[in-house]
């Protein structure tokens, strides 16, 4: 993903339902019904294609898809809200000056607030050079490693890097949850097994 982004925290607090739950007296010992989760926010998700979500290969280059194209060409961040989970986050890792490393942490509106401009003036396309699957039931990590270019047909990609994707299934279609990425720089390099698919 293209590399600007803004700080963020996530922050959890205790709800006080929760906390005036523990001062109340004891409730009678008879069944009572359990109220069902909340179920996320998403009536104002935008629908994704089926075809983006069908499979892990096809939200994979999605993501791709939606970030990359030329210098002032509007990016579908409609698409882009569709691939991801209501609670789904984003994330840099960036070395600072004294050598340590910080997570910059974000939500894909974050990503689309502050990307937007610069695609403006700023051509940007990202492609998948190589890719680790593992999946378990309804849970895939992809560490897919991406060439970054200011012109589709650039020889020389001016970034590259890993995108560390965790991808969910709800039965129906996938969704991104989490995406972490990491730019190689002068003391990091992409090792050889990431750079052939795994």
């Amino acid at each position: 993903m293209h590399r600007l982004a803004q700080f963020g925290l996530a922050l959890a607090f205790a709800a006080p339902a929760a906390l005036a739950q523990q001062a109340a007296p004891a409730a009678p010992a008879t069944p009572t019904a359990v109220a069902a989760p909340a179920a996320p926010a998403a009536a104002s998700m935008p629908a994704a294609k089926a075809a983006d979500v069908a499979s892990i290969d096809a939200i994979i280059a999605a993501v791709y898809d939606v970030i990359s194209g030329p210098a002032g060409a509007p990016r579908d961040w409609d698409r882009m809200r569709s691939l991801f989970a209501p609670e789904g986050r984003m994330g840099a890792m960036v070395a600072r000056p004294d050598g340590s490393y910080v997570l910059r942490a974000m939500s894909p509106e974050d990503y689309i607030a502050r990307n937007t401009k610069a695609f403006t003036t700023m051509g940007f396309f990202e492609t998948e050079k190589a890719r680790t699957t593992e999946t378990f039931g309804q849970i895939a990590h992809v560490f897919s490693t991406y060439e970054a270019r200011h012109a589709k047909d650039e020889a020389k990609p001016f970034m590259r890097g890993i995108n560390s994707i965790q991808l969910i299934h709800d039965g129906k279609r996938w969704y991104v949850l989490n995406l972490i990425w990491q730019a190689e720089d002068a003391k990091l390099q992409l090792p050889e097994r990431y750079l052939r698919n795994g």
